[in-house]
């Protein structure tokens, strides 16, 4: 059955498909030979747009030995040099050395014989059990698998970095492999990711390149855009190797560490209590009934210590605020029942807001400003 939607971001196509060919090659692999003529049938291909993310794609099944690596051009004398220079700067400049590599659909081992040579332990996954046999027999260290969901285990793993060549473009669920890949990873592990260049293919109105062994047709926008999606930050991308590749190099996304917040906020926290013990029996109230503030007074521990809470916004007036229960009122109520001391948490206003309790309240009346950096008497 045809896809019909995007197998990145799951969004839908466009309506109209951008292309329609029709007496198309079945496979680019795995060749008929003359017995074999009769069976062998052309097909129609249709190429698809993604309408959110920009992802172009097929939407027909991928072909039967998708999860195999199979290369010609890896043999090439220059590909094989280009290759050693590139995993050569990739060691040394990201301090791999002795540390672990795998490459993810390794084929025959045509690079990862070359990255084996560098100073660290390279493995490999590969899916066909004949070209896994060849690598090992080759003195390779290469496991048999195909990473299809986000819990599969690599053997030998974490790993510290990873490659994927020429591979990701035939996979009908990218996102399961990368997440796959991302979870077999250590903390900050690096990897480099190519693919076939399709703003190359649009500007040389490339036509012929499409072929239902590639799924997907990745620009560099798209392919971020699906590497960033699955945990990866872009480090560097680029078009290489005349253009025909885009190579990105990434790393794997670190969980923020927000343990300065708190850090912060019992600072902060400190500030606000030495204050209010300066008026203590003594009338405090807060000005401002924005999220910040509601917050801050419930995070600090005021609720049982401001009697009430100034705003200007006259649908916020009468009602109370949220977790703490304290009134807030309009700001005629400062000389109603006027207040020794407040705290002023308007964010960009707050200096506005000081000079108007100056002016229209008196120069008596004690005022600190809440800000970033700390509590602020004025």
């Amino acid at each position: 059955m045809p896809v019909n939607k995007c197998r990145v971001c799951g969004s839908k196509f466009f309506k109209a498909p951008l292309l329609r060919y029709g007496n198309m090659p079945r496979a680019a692999q795995y060749l008929p030979d003359k017995s074999g003529l009769k069976k062998d049938k052309a097909m129609r291909l249709e190429i698809r747009q993604c309408s959110g993310c920009g992802l172009v794609q097929l939407n027909s099944q991928p072909v039967p030995y998708y999860k195999e690596v199979i290369r010609a051009s890896g043999v090439s004398e220059e590909m094989k040099a280009f290759r050693k220079k590139q995993f050569s700067g990739l060691v040394q400049n990201f301090s791999l050395k002795n540390k672990k590599i795998i490459e993810i659909g390794c084929g025959r081992g045509e690079y990862l014989s070359i990255m084996q040579k560098c100073p660290l332990k390279a493995y490999g996954l590969e899916y066909s059990k004949i070209s896994v046999n060849y690598c090992v027999k080759n003195g390779l260290k290469v496991s048999k698998g195909f990473i299809d969901n986000a819990d599969y285990k690599l053997n030998k793993g974490p790993f510290a970095a990873f490659y994927i060549l020429s591979f990701l473009e035939h996979l009908p669920e990218p996102n399961s492999v990368l997440k796959g890949i991302f979870n077999n990873l250590e903390d900050g592990a690096i990897g480099l990711v190519e693919v076939p260049n399709f703003n190359m293919i649009l500007k040389n109105n490339l036509f012929s390149e499409f072929i239902s062994d590639h799924i997907l047709y990745f620009t560099r926008e798209t392919l971020e855009f699906t590497l960033r999606l699955n945990g990866f930050d872009i480090i560097d991308c680029s078009e290489v190797w005349k253009d025909y590749i885009i190579s990105c190099l990434v790393r794997k996304r670190k969980s923020l560490d927000l343990a300065h917040f708190g850090k912060h906020k019992s600072r902060l926290k400190k500030e606000i209590e030495n204050y209010l013990r300066r008026f203590k029996n003594k009338k405090i109230a807060v000005w401002g009934a924005g999220h910040q503030a509601f917050a801050a007074i419930s995070l600090m521990g005021m609720g049982g210590k401001i009697r009430y809470v100034v705003d200007s916004a006259a649908f916020k007036q009468g009602k109370y605020t949220p977790a703490t229960h304290i009134p807030i009122v309009p700001p005629d109520r400062l000389k109603a029942d006027p207040a020794d001391a407040i705290i002023v948490m308007a964010a960009g206003y707050s200096d506005e807001v000081a000079r108007i309790i100056r002016k229209d309240f008196g120069a008596s009346l004690n005022i600190a400003i809440l800000r970033d950096f700390g509590l602020e008497v004025v």
